[in-house]
């Protein structure tokens, strides 16, 4: 039995796509650099997640149209303390 994780998360400056596996970063999108990193030790068995960092561009498009509309709907609140 195994556990994956994927996490895809934006905000109005920066964003986030990674996939994990039992408590394990395996990959990971660095959108500065413009390319996906596999996360994986050398000793790992080699693995290759082919198409994710363009899976995870367009996601990140959606990801801030969605907040635009949420930011719009909800008027942008001020975070109570």
């Amino acid at each position: 039995l195994h556990i994956d994780l994927a996490i895809t998360g934006c905000s109005d400056s920066d964003g986030v796509d990674m996939y994990g596996l039992d408590g394990e970063e395996l990959w990971y999108a660095d959108f500065i650099k413009g390319e996906g990193v596999v996360a994986l030790p050398p000793f790992a068995d080699p693995f290759t997640f082919p198409g994710h960092y363009e899976q995870a561009v367009g996601n990140q498009g959606i990801c801030k149209a969605n907040l635009a509309v949420n930011i719009k709907a909800y008027k942008n609140p001020e975070e109570k303390i």
